[in-house]
């Protein structure tokens, strides 16, 4: 199955220019990760090393090789939502659980800050107790 959407996904992407972040993008939007078994496969397709592909993956923190064991709340660290409150989120989303936390810098959210998202779902002006809301 996921060697089914890796194939899939590289075949989509092949013939653009500059398809290697579209590839990693889609990948880690379908799968919620991309697996480390991906990257030989990526670069032979594109004709670049694995270690070209694997430093396009290491480079950017959104992406991960592991799968998320939980849902994924990314935190807003940027000065923004560290001004509104983001290190008494940040805390208070470690100490619930039930959620993986990783920091971000920088949702485009800066408007509604302290901003985070759960999965694809952005969430603004958050505190701890909307978050406990959120997450249940």
């Amino acid at each position: 199955m996921t060697q089914d959407i890796v194939s899939s996904t590289i075949a989509r992407h092949q013939g653009q220019e500059g398809p290697l972040l579209p590839i990693l993008h889609e990948l880690q939007h379908t799968l919620g990760y991309i697996p480390r078994e991906a990257l030989p496969q990526i670069a032979q397709a594109l004709n670049l090393s694995r270690a070209e592909v694997h430093g396009v993956v290491s480079y950017y923190h959104h992406f991960r090789t592991e799968k998320p064991t939980a849902p994924v709340l990314q935190v807003c660290r940027a000065e923004s939502c560290q001004a509104m409150g983001a290190d008494r989120l940040w805390d208070h989303a470690q100490a619930h659980g039930g959620c993986q936390v990783e920091a971000v810098y920088c949702l485009g959210l800066c408007a509604s800050s302290p901003a985070a998202m759960l999965g694809e779902e952005p969430l603004g002006r958050l505190t701890p107790e909307k978050l406990d809301e959120v997450l249940g």
